[in-house]
């Protein structure tokens, strides 16, 4: 890697540590390439990226960001998960960790906060934002739904009634 290409690395990364909501970063040595390919199209449909970058070269990117704190698990061979929602990256990790077992989740940030295992893990167990968009909606819609319920049950139950009293007369 020459100097430029050095420098828009740099430039890159310094643009996603400023706008991603969450880095998850975790050692994937032992891991096969497909395995790889995987964890990174799982990652894609969800939403999220995952990317291998030098360590030297992130912790200078990291400089000057909020999520500065993460500098000290860039050891070894790390990857970045990293995704606009704050809990894809990490609900995908945790999964993948869960089937793989040499993707380890050293830590990660979400903004100013450094997170570390657990609090990864337990921000995997949290809805996405769809999915709290989509609660949102089902807890607005039901107050519709019980009103038309209502409105159409007296004349259900007055049916039910007429209908009782005929088979009563009949037999």
């Amino acid at each position: 890697m020459d100097r430029a290409e050095k420098k828009a690395c740099v430039t890159a990364l310094n643009e996603v540590f400023r706008k991603a909501s969450v880095v998850v970063v975790a050692h994937y040595s032992g891991l096969s390439v497909a395995q790889m390919q995987m964890l990174r199209k799982q990652m894609r449909e969800a939403g999220a990226t995952v990317q291998v970058a030098k360590n030297r070269l992130a912790k200078i990117a990291l400089d000057g960001t909020e999520m500065d704190c993460i500098a000290g698990l860039l050891k070894g061979p790390t990857l970045l998960a990293y995704s606009q929602d704050p809990v894809v990256a990490a609900k995908v990790a945790v999964a993948f960790a869960k089937d793989y077992d040499k993707l380890v989740i050293l830590g990660g940030a979400m903004r100013k906060t450094a997170l570390d295992v657990e609090a990864i893990r337990s921000l995997a167990t949290l809805p996405s934002l769809d999915e709290l968009r989509a609660r949102l909606v089902g807890l607005i819609q039901a107050p519709a739904t019980k009103l038309a319920q209502l409105t159409t049950a007296p004349a259900s139950k007055l049916a039910r009634v007429v209908k009782a009293y005929s088979e009563k007369d009949a037999a």
